[in-house]
């Protein structure tokens, strides 16, 4: 059986879960880190064995990032890419929710890119304060 997948958050890396059970996965914090191949890596290890697991399922994908770096937004789109290919297997149903700050026109604005480029995952953007006291 497929293990939760837990990071804890850094100064410059988010917070990552992956919860099994409750189909559930959540980034929280920032991403602005050196390598990001190395870093992300076992993240994505992790989300092709559980995208491979039997079964149907809804997964609920929830974001809070108050900041990234260009090589993080690559990261983010493959891992959307990734879901968006699940979700057109039509076995696995997918709700992203990006959370931004209203403040915040560039969170925005990048949630608003990512969302175009998906065709097969339900994907909202929820104005929230995405500091230390996350939606999620």
């Amino acid at each position: 059986m497929l293990e939760d997948f837990i990071l804890a958050a850094t100064a410059s890396s988010p917070e990552i879960r992956f919860l099994v059970a409750e189909n559930r996965l959540s980034f929280k914090g920032k991403s602005y880190i050196e390598n990001t191949a190395q870093f992300y890596g076992p993240v994505f290890t992790w989300l092709d064995a559980y995208l491979s697991l039997e079964g149907e399922r809804t997964i609920r994908v929830d974001l809070a990032i108050v900041y990234f770096n260009s090589s993080s937004f690559k990261v983010f789109m493959n891992f959307f890419d990734r879901l968006d290919q699940a979700a057109a297997s039509g076995q696995i149903q997918v709700a992203i929710n990006w959370y931004y700050d209203p403040d915040d026109d560039m969170s925005q604005e990048y949630g608003e890119e990512f969302r175009e480029d998906l065709q097969h995952v339900n994907f909202q953007l929820i104005a929230a304060d995405t500091g230390d006291e996350s939606p999620f």
